[in-house]
């Protein structure tokens, strides 16, 4: 299969020489608005979008996140460069790793950060690496890791005392990083009795970390962290033609087992309508690909999200890309110059 590869950032899979029924080439005439989605009476989606994770800006964000979106940040670079935004600020009002936003950042390719999350323990811990980087870096230098001072860890934890949020973000990266996954609600890993192959420190480099917490902190003049609910973020930065924001809220299905602030049916509807009403703005959203979901967008340019890191080799669509009309066009147009180069090297 060819594949496009932009000159600076991401990369997109061409279609043109080897279409499949899963795949199509979404450079189509019509409006994003109308392209083919699920809703009712509809034959379930099939369009596919192969997305080539770039690994040059390498990773840099302190957390662990199962799915974590890094890989994603020279496919944003790319939208961002075609929508022609200049001082771009890249939003996440539910924030994660953060993977993308740091790289885009670091990179001079957006000059602000928006670092949202309304969960106490997560909001605690951006707020601490970004105000008080020096004596977060000492704690994560400094703390032994043992089994006494994990359950300690979780009892702070636990407790989601917002008082001390040095104190609190520290345990939700000590969690994060020693955890199973780095899911919070999981068990240590290797086991109480540390008897499993990999033990509590299996992913707690402590000179890795330092770096990268570090250099979050160089950076901190140029990144904003706020607690507030994901939809108030939204609409703020709504009118906004600098904003490009990138929405990854709590999913469908095993939400409660990832988030704390896990969505119901009421928070997904409650979302979808603060998002529809806000099609002007520049924003992408992925999902699990939950009927549910598909059927509260099924307005909005809808594909499955294929994320690789090879054009020879595919990705499993497991993800639901929503987007609004404007970065519905820039994606169209990512995939035409793909569909061109694949076409001229065939």
């Amino acid at each position: 299969m060819n594949a496009y590869a932009a000159e600076r950032h991401g990369e997109i899979a061409s279609t043109a020489t080897k279409p499949s029924s899963d795949e199509v080439t979404l450079a189509s005439a019509q409006p994003a608005a109308v392209l083919p989605h699920t809703g009712q009476g509809r034959t379930p989606m099939t369009d596919s979008l192969r997305v080539i994770g770039s690994r040059r800006y390498g990773t840099l964000s302190p957390l662990r996140y199962p799915g974590g979106k890094a890989a994603l940040a020279g496919f944003f670079a790319d939208i961002i460069d075609i929508l022609g935004i200049k001082d771009a600020r890249y939003i996440e009002p539910y924030a994660g790793g953060v993977g993308a936003g740091i790289a885009l950042l670091r990179e001079g390719i957006v000059q602000h950060l928006v670092v949202n999350d309304i969960d106490p323990a997560v909001h605690a811990f951006w707020k601490s690496v970004v105000g008080n980087n020096a004596e977060f870096v000492e704690m994560v230098a400094s703390t032994p890791l043992t089994i006494d001072e994990w359950q300690r860890q979780r009892d702070v934890y636990r407790s989601r005392d917002e008082r001390d949020a040095l104190r609190l973000g520290f345990a939700f990266f000590f969690l994060n990083r020693t955890n199973r996954s780095g899911i919070l609600n999981a068990g240590v890993i290797g086991g109480q009795r540390q008897e499993g192959k990999y033990k509590i420190d299996a992913r707690f480099n402590r000179l890795t970390l330092v770096e990268r917490l570090t250099a979050i902190g160089a950076l901190a003049d140029r990144i904003t962290v706020s607690d507030l609910d994901g939809r108030t973020v939204i609409q703020q930065y709504s009118h906004d033609d600098r904003s490009f924001m990138y929405i990854d809220p709590p999913y469908v299905q095993a939400g409660s087992q990832l988030y704390l602030n896990a969505f119901d049916g009421r928070d997904h509807k409650a979302l979808s309508t603060i998002v529809n009403s806000v099609e002007s703005a520049h924003w992408l959203m992925t999902y699990d690909t939950a009927p549910l979901i598909e059927k509260l967008y099924r307005n909005q340019f809808q594909c499955r999200l294929e994320l690789t890191y090879s054009a020879r080799y595919p990705g499993q669509a497991e993800e639901l890309l929503v987007a609004s009309p404007s970065v519905a066009r820039a994606i169209k147009s990512l995939q035409t110059t793909s569909a061109m180069a694949g076409a001229t090297s065939a």
